[in-house]
C-alpha cells in the first residue's frame, strides 16, 4: 500500500504531462497500465508531443528500461526451477525499483505470488492518478496545471542526487549532461535535431562514454553487495 500510494502521488503529474501532450483520459491511463515506469513513460509522452517515431519510441524506451533486465534476471535467480515460465513472465513484467527492492528482500525461494501481488496493488495506483491527473490537467486552469507539473522533476531530482552525492563520477555525469543539453539547445546545427533522437544520442554517447572512462570493476561490485 505504501508504494501503491507513493505511485498515486506521483503519476498525478504525469497525467497532467499527457493531457499537455494532446493524450485523452483513457490513453492516458492505459498508457499508465502498460508502460509501468515514471522515467520511460515520461520520456514516451514527451516523444509523442515531440511528434517522434515508432522506432525512436522503442529505442528511448529499451535504454532507459535497460536496468529492468538485471533486476529481473536477479529476481529469476530467487525464483525455484519447477515455477512455469507463465509465472516467471508475470513477475517480471512489471518491475520497478521499489517492487524489486521488496522482492528481492524475500528469503530464497521467492513465490511468484508475492511480486504479483504487490504489482496488482501497485498498477492500480499509478493508472488512477494518471487518470486524476489528465482530468485536472483538462480542468484546471493552465498556469497551476504547470506548476502541479513542475513536481514531476522534483522526482528525477531525487532520483539522482542521493546517488551523485555518494558517487563525483555520477555526479560528474549529471553536471556533463546538463552541460551538453544546452549545447545541444543552443548550437545553431545541433537545435535542429528533433528533441527525440537528442535524448536517445545523449543518453547513448554520455554513458558509454562514462562507462569506457571510469569502468566499474567487479571487486568493486562485490564490495557493494557486500555492503
Amino acid at each position: 500500500m505504501p508504494i501503491a500510494l507513493g505511485y498515486f502521488a506521483v503519476s498525478i503529474t504525469i497525467g497532467i504531462a499527457a493531457a499537455n501532450a494532446g493524450l485523452s483520459v483513457f490513453e492516458s491511463g492505459l498508457t499508465s497500465c502498460l508502460c509501468f515506469t515514471s522515467t520511460g513513460e515520461f520520456a514516451g509522452i514527451g516523444l509523442i508531443a515531440a511528434a517522434g517515431s515508432y522506432l525512436e519510441a522503442a529505442i528511448l524506451q529499451l535504454i532507459i528500461n535497460a536496468r529492468y533486465f538485471l533486476m529481473s534476471a536477479s529476481l529469476s535467480q530467487k525464483l525455484k526451477e519447477d515455477v512455469p515460465l507463465r509465472l516467471r513472465l508475470l513477475t517480471g513484467m512489471e518491475v520497478t525499483d521499489e517492487i524489486f527492492g521488496l522482492s528481492i528482500a524475500e528469503e530464497y525461494p521467492l513465490s511468484p505470488f508475492y511480486t504479483i501481488g504487490i504489482v496488482s496493488v501497485a498498477v492500480p495506483g499509478w493508472t488512477l492518478g494518471t487518470v486524476i491527473g489528465a482530468l485536472l490537467g483538462g480542468i484546471l486552469p493552465e498556469l497551476l496545471t504547470c506548476a502541479l507539473s513542475v513536481s514531476l522533476y522534483g522526482m528525477f531530482i531525487s532520483a539522482f542526487i542521493p546517488p551523485a552525492k555518494k558517487d563525483r563520477k555520477i555526479a560528474a555525469l549529471v553536471v556533463c549532461s546538463f552541460i551538453t543539453s544546452l549545447v545541444f539547445s543552443l548550437v545553431p546545427v545541433l537545435k535542429e535535431v528533433s528533441e527525440s533522437t537528442k535524448i536517445i544520442v545523449l543518453t547513448i554517447v554520455l554513458s558509454a562514454a562514462f562507462a569506457l572512462i571510469f569502468p566499474v570493476k567487479e571487486n568493486d561490485e562485490n564490495e557493494e553487495h557486500k555492503e
